[in-house]
């Protein structure tokens, strides 16, 4: 694929034909330009190779499915490219098990044509807004959101998406605190998940980024929130 600069490029990786054809036809006719993948490895393949603005994700695929393809695309190939997953799994479960997995939005079958364009021109709003590559830091902790990239102390850090989102959340605030309500809209969207999924993964943030160090930088705020704070500074000792 060749992408142009002045369209909004997006991979569909779809293997039921219909769906296919009327996702492709709908979206050439609006002026984007459009690769196609019938299968999982073939998507993947693609969506390393070449960049978009938007990649559309089946999950039951042939060869490689929906979930694999999220998970390398994110973990191993370190790509940010927003992933709207669109299947015919309608549970909670689905759907946060996507949106942990790093899709940026979930859209259940049969849908609406003109919601799902309309739900891809907010993912590449929201990508050319606010995920214009930057290196944010907080002490000696960056992200560099270009690779995915996180350092604290000249270690490099594995996180997860939700992890990598989180922690952007955060690190763009500093020293602001950052409530959960808000953390949550801006991870899972609409999607709330149940009251004990942030704090699973704010644990496990914190262990990542602050447990093997000296020094805290990631505070909590009883009944307000989340901040990350410079070691140097004193955060409110009311929550920690």
């Amino acid at each position: 694929m060749t992408t142009s600069p002045n369209h909004e490029n997006v991979l569909l990786i779809e293997d039921h034909q219909d769906i296919a054809t009327m996702v492709y036809e709908y979206l050439e006719q609006r002026g984007y330009v459009v690769d196609y993948a019938a299968d999982g490895v073939t998507g993947l393949h693609l969506a390393v190779k070449n960049t978009y603005d938007v990649i559309i994700l089946d999950l039951m695929l042939p060869g490689m499915d929906g979930m694999q393809v999220l998970e390398k695309l994110r973990m191993e190939a370190q790509q940010s490219t927003p992933v709207l997953i669109l299947t015919a799994r309608d549970t909670l479960d689905d759907k946060l098990a996507g949106l942990d997995g790093g899709a940026d939005d979930y859209l259940i079958k049969p849908f609406e044509i003109k919601e799902l364009e309309a739900r891809i021109k907010v993912l590449i709003r929201r990508q050319k807004g606010m995920l214009n590559p930057e290196v944010l830091s907080v002490g000696d902790l960056s992200f560099d959101t270009g690779t995915l990239q996180v350092m604290r102390a000249g270690q490099e850090l594995k996180l997860t998406p939700i992890g990598l989102k989180i922690l952007g959340i955060l690190m763009r605030a500093s020293p602001r605190v950052v409530s959960r309500r808000q953390i949550e809209r801006e991870v899972w969207g609409d999607i709330l998940p149940d009251s004990d999924t942030l704090r699973s993964h704010i644990y496990s943030l914190r262990k990542i980024i602050d447990r093997p160090f000296d020094q805290q930088i990631m505070h909590t705020l009883q009944n307000s929130g989340y901040r990350l704070v410079e070691p140097n500074a004193d955060p409110d000792r009311s929550g920690t």
